[in-house]
C-alpha cells in the first residue's frame, strides 16, 4: 500500500513537471555589461522571478540566455527586470539612477 501511495505521489508530480516544461521558451538577446560583477547583477536581477527558469549572460559575447515559463512571465518583463538594476538590453534602456550606482569598472559605453 505504501509503494502504490509513494508511486501515485511520484506520477502526479511528475505530471505536473511536464505540463510546465511544455510552456519553456527560451530567449536570446544582447545586454551590455563588462566583466563578472556585471554577469552576477545582471543574472541576479531575474533571480526568483515567477516563471524564470534559468538566466547566463556571457561576459565576452554580452548575451543573455533565458528559459522561461511563457505563461507565467513576458519577454518584456524580463528586458525591464534586467534594466531596472541599470543594464542596457537590446529592447530597454537601463535605469540611469541604477547605472549610475554601478561599480566603476562595471559601466559600459552606454547606447544613444
Amino acid at each position: 500500500m505504501r509503494i502504490i501511495a509513494k508511486s501515485i505521489v511520484v506520477g502526479i508530480l511528475l505530471s505536473g513537471c511536464n505540463s510546465t516544461l511544455e510552456n519553456a521558451k527560451t530567449l536570446e538577446f544582447k545586454v551590455w555589461g563588462n566583466c563578472g560583477m556585471c554577469k552576477k547583477t545582471i543574472e541576479g536581477s531575474l533571480k526568483d522571478k515567477p516563471g524564470l527558469y534559468s538566466a547566463d549572460w556571457n561576459v565576452k559575447s554580452k548575451q543573455m540566455k533565458v528559459v522561461v515559463d511563457s505563461t507565467k512571465i513576458k519577454s518584456e518583463d524580463v528586458h525591464e527586470y534586467i534594466a531596472t538594476s541599470g543594464y542596457d538590453t537590446d529592447l530597454i534602456k537601463g535605469n540611469d539612477q541604477a547605472y549610475s550606482n554601478l561599480h566603476k569598472c562595471c559601466k559600459y559605453d552606454r547606447k544613444p
